[in-house]
């Protein structure tokens, strides 16, 4: 040490979640923090309740999709947690994806830190 400066290294550390959605793709979810949340343009988002999933979208959805914005609505009141879709694929698939998570659930002991 020099003198008596200390130096202090933090990490923006993601942490994971690990779904597999109806159709038995895996998936790889980044736990955002729900008090805090927001939306970002271009990614799809994942609201639950535990382990219950109550809503899938993007802004997209809200903005042209007046039934999907009363079901974030409602999913906002009940949920207790958000991800963000990791790597959401291609344009064309986004509503395959959609309801691929729609019926998604956990995989049990792949959560990382």
């Amino acid at each position: 040490m020099i003198g008596n400066c200390r130096t202090v290294v933090t990490h923006n550390f993601i942490r994971h979640s690990h779904w597999q959605g109806r159709s038995g793709r895996d998936y790889d979810l980044a736990i955002e923090n729900f008090e805090h949340f927001s939306m970002d343009d271009t990614a799809l988002y994942l609201i639950a309740k535990g382990s219950h999933v109550l809503w899938v979208g993007s802004t997209s959805e809200l903005v042209g999709d007046h039934l999907s914005r009363s079901r974030f609505r409602l999913a906002l009141d009940c949920a207790d947690r958000v991800y963000r879709l990791l790597t959401p694929g291609a344009a064309g698939e986004r509503l395959s994806t959609i309801w691929d998570l729609e019926g998604a659930h956990p995989l049990a002991g792949a959560q990382a830190a």
